[in-house]
């Protein structure tokens, strides 16, 4: 008998992406197939010591949450983040392979016209000059080279804002993830809290499983006011089935359910760029924990047991996640970050050194686990909800 769906696949959504997998499997990986992003020669410069990573991510179905809060308030200015969203999903991708300034950035936003109007693209464009100006300030170089708009309302019912990054990098500051090793330290960087650089708290959503966040907890009501955020195929029972409107706040979460569901990506390279530069050769994985959350990880090193044991405590938005939308904790540590969403695999000799490095800006640090030997590569996290293995 099949396996029973998971709640985010009974909304059309794969944590694991089995399919993508499968489908890019015969596909060139690269100079180095175990780093965390394809690493392709130096086909621009053309110098043999160095190579050139580019990578394409965006902001999700986070722009439905920024559509709903429009609609509601009339307010524009919540899809300016979406901006930082998309440029730090890839901005973060490309620190885990060594990558951390000097970047081109192209971006593309696809919207329905008749729902998304030009205000819109104005804020996502002014929020890309804001990351800008924010990632100028920590050191990294980030040039825009322009971009596509497109009004596609066939094809997408709101919005998507998507983003590319590329850049060149010496080879000997390559990161690669297949030199995680038995008896490395993994340090998890926290999701929540607030950054020297950051407005406001993090609720730590980053911009995965914001799908699933948003169906178990807003309230039936946007399904029947706003259809076009709703895929027609998907069951009616398992969508907006939450208790929230986005002007809530539950107790604990200390902000709106929108604000939460909102929280910008927050940008960890200029920290994985301090580390590298201050503990050369002593990081041997970096791991962003975006899609599969807490088990990305397994997907990297070569017969590695990845042992979590002293996860964060979990988020407030997290944990309404899991009780609302009565998702089982295991599949919420396999789609969510539940935490932590950049770990580090270093030697045991500079694990202080890098939690000080992350502190300096603002975002908390520790030791969550360690590396051990294993036939294949297996995660186990120790969670207060149970004991998980994958």
């Amino acid at each position: 008998m099949a396996d029973e769906p998971t709640a985010y696949e009974q909304l059309g959504v794969s944590a694991s992406k089995e399919e993508v997998h499968a489908a890019v499997a015969q596909t060139d990986p690269g100079l180095y197939p175990g780093a965390f992003c394809r690493i392709g020669p130096d086909t621009l410069g053309g110098d043999p010591d160095w190579c050139s990573a580019l990578h394409a991510d965006g902001a999700g179905t986070k722009s439905i949450v920024a559509y709903l809060r429009f609609r509601e308030t009339g307010e524009a200015k919540v899809f300016r983040s979406l901006a930082q969203d998309a440029l730090v999903m890839n901005l973060d991708d490309l620190a885990c392979v060594g990558a951390v300034d000097r970047f081109l950035l192209a971006n593309t936003i696809d919207r329905n016209s008749r729902c998304v109007p030009g205000a819109a693209i104005e804020e996502i464009i002014r929020g890309y000059q804001q990351c800008l100006e924010l990632l100028d300030r920590q050191g990294i170089r980030v040039t825009p080279t322009g971009g596509e708009t497109a009004d596609v309302g066939d094809s997408v019912r709101t919005l998507i804002v998507n983003a590319v990054l590329a850049t060149r990098l010496s080879r000997e500051r390559v990161v690669d993830n297949s030199r995680i090793q038995e008896g490395d330290l993994i340090i998890g960087l926290s999701s929540t809290g607030q950054t020297t650089d950051e407005d406001l708290p993090n609720s730590g959503i980053g911009s995965n499983g914001l799908t699933l966040a948003r169906h178990t907890l807003l309230h039936r009501s946007y399904a029947e006011k706003y259809p076009e955020t709703l895929a027609p195929e998907t069951d009616p029972s398992v969508a907006y089935r939450g208790p929230f409107r986005l002007e809530d706040c539950p107790r604990g979460l200390k902000m709106t359910i929108g604000e939460a569901l909102l929280s910008p990506t927050r940008p960890y390279a200029p920290i994985v760029r301090d580390v590298l530069g201050t503990l050369p050769g002593e990081v041997h994985g970096i791991v962003h924990n975006t899609g599969g959350g807490q088990t990305k990880c397994r997907s990297f090193g070569d017969g590695i047991a990845y042992l979590k044991d002293n996860l964060f405590e979990v988020p407030p938005l997290f944990r309404l996640i899991a009780e609302h939308g009565e998702v089982a904790w295991k599949e919420m540590y396999g789609t969510f970050n539940m935490g932590h969403r950049l770990e580090l695999m270093v030697s045991p000799s500079v694990a202080n050194s890098v939690i000080d490095i992350s502190r300096r800006y603002g975002v908390d640090a520790k030791i969550v686990g360690r590396c051990e030997r294993a036939e294949i590569n297996t995660v186990t996290l120790a969670t207060p909800f149970g004991t998980f293995t994958y």
